[in-house]
């Protein structure tokens, strides 16, 4: 007996309305996966640290590279009080430079504010976890470096890392002197055409120390008597310290520096000096310094006019306006900047954004510092960035990577084409110390190693641009 058709269309209805159903159901599934997912994402990116947020209102917590566990902070500096350091001190182990990472923006520049660089990537691109990609330079046809037929002279350059006269480093030289920092130097700085630091620390000795900041910096006006004496010709002040004792401290900062004519990038009393180049003429061949951050614990920090701060590139347009009527005057454009990530020997996708975008306006050469680590090097359009110069005059990390510094040399013609030669250091307690000849070996081949296959390095520092 074969049953009623009626029953037969009645049972296959049944049964596509249940296909339906499951098939509905594992869409709804599918789609609720695909929203918690971006929801994930997105949280996730807001909490990043080189997210697209500009620093906070407030200030955050900044660690210092001194020991949190035992520091206290000292009345008149809050910098964190510890027991002066012996001639020992040198094998004493603190925590290594770590900071709350400070929010990185990509940098906003349009081909309206500035026609000679082109507009970096949105800034949901650039994620910690995304590796910046290589570039090879060809795209200009030019290979970075000196050529070997370069007509007219050439003038001498170093770069030296972050410098701090406070906590155990500060408490050292007080015991020591401050020329006790240059002493196996042999006298390097004295024997090219300009040297630049990055000094971490306001010269004061007045000044409020930053609220709700864990650390702040201050050093006395004698340690730049020692600087100077020791060949450094200018300093970079667009870093994360800059401002610890506020704007006075800041104030008195410019001061000490003008009494003994070291020039400054960087900062200042408004932001037309703050974003303005600082002039050299060596050998006949014209040198334009300037200096950026892209981390500042408050966005409060930025100069403004009338108003004394930092030359800021969260948003990178007057940066990139001041590189490129610099290179209208100069022949050869230097950027000293801050950024990136405490410890990470990688630099990141920001970095190389921003790096480009400089070189992209007129800039010849760039020297990068914060990450308190040495990172990798990256030849782009016949140009050297050097994303990480480390520390130089520091306190004694627990961490072996910030132990390890070079002195970068740079060797460059009137056309703004640059050799670059590295001197591999040993960051010892407020002592740079030239490396013994195994362990600098070991530090140009991991330098190399870092820098994503792009660069050479001989056993004499030189770095060369690996052509493939």
């Amino acid at each position: 007996m074969y049953p009623p058709r009626s029953g037969n269309r009645q049972g296959k209805r049944r049964h596509s309305r249940r296909r339906r159903r499951r098939i509905w159901a594992w869409v709804n599934v599918a789609l609720l996966l695909m929203i918690t997912a971006a929801l994930a994402y997105s949280f996730m990116d807001e909490k990043d640290p080189q997210g697209s947020a500009a620093p906070p209102a407030a200030l955050v917590t900044s660690p210092s590279p001194e020991d949190a566990a035992t520091a206290a902070a000292a009345p008149t500096e809050a910098v964190p009080t510890e027991e002066p350091p012996g001639t020992e001190a040198t094998a004493t182990a603190e925590l290594a430079p770590e900071e709350t990472p400070e929010a990185s923006p990509e940098p906003t520049a349009t081909a309206a504010t500035i026609t000679a660089a082109p507009t970096p990537r949105p800034a949901d691109q650039a994620t910690p976890t995304d590796a910046p990609k290589a570039t090879t330079g060809s795209s200009s046809g030019r290979v970075a470096g000196l050529p070997e037929n370069t007509s007219g002279g050439t003038v001498k350059l170093s770069f030296a890392g972050d410098i701090i006269f406070s906590g155990k480093a500060g408490a050292l030289l007080e015991q020591k002197g401050y020329d006790y920092s240059y002493s196996a130097l042999d006298g390097m700085f004295k024997k090219d055409d300009l040297t630049v630091v990055n000094l971490e620390t306001p010269i004061t000795a007045r000044g409020v120390g930053a609220k709700n900041k864990q650390f702040v910096f201050k050093g006395p006006p004698k340690a730049l008597d020692a600087l100077k004496a020791a060949g450094v010709d200018a300093v970079n002040l667009a870093n994360n310290h800059t401002l610890d004792q506020g704007e006075e401290g800041l104030l008195d900062t410019l001061k000490h520096l003008g009494e003994r004519g070291i020039p400054h990038v960087g900062a200042g009393r408004n932001s037309q000096e703050a974003y303005s180049a600082q002039y050299f003429e060596r050998n006949g061949i014209k040198i334009a310094l300037l200096g950026f951050t892209r981390v500042m614990p408050v966005i409060e920090w930025k100069a403004e006019a009338g108003k004394p701060g930092l030359a800021s590139v969260y948003d990178s347009a007057e940066a990139l306006k001041a590189i490129t009527a610099a290179k209208q005057k100069a022949d050869v454009v230097v950027v000293v900047v801050h950024w990136g990530r405490e410890r990470m020997e990688q630099y990141d996708k920001t970095q190389q954004v921003l790096g480009h975008s400089f070189i992209d306006a007129g800039a010849d050469l760039v020297m990068g510092g914060h990450p308190h680590v040495l990172q990798g090097i990256e030849p782009y359009k016949g140009k050297w960035i050097a994303y990480s110069t480390g520390n130089f005059i520091f306190t004694r990390g627990s961490i072996p990577a910030t132990w390890e510094t070079a002195v970068f040399q740079a060797e460059c013609s009137k056309q703004g084409q640059c050799a670059l030669k590295l001197k591999p250091m040993d960051a010892e307690l407020a002592q740079p110390v030239p490396m013994n000849d195994a362990d600098g070996q070991l530090l140009l081949h991991r330098i190399q190693s870092i820098s994503s296959g792009l660069i050479k390095v001989r056993n004499d520092g030189t770095v060369t641009q690996a052509v493939k």
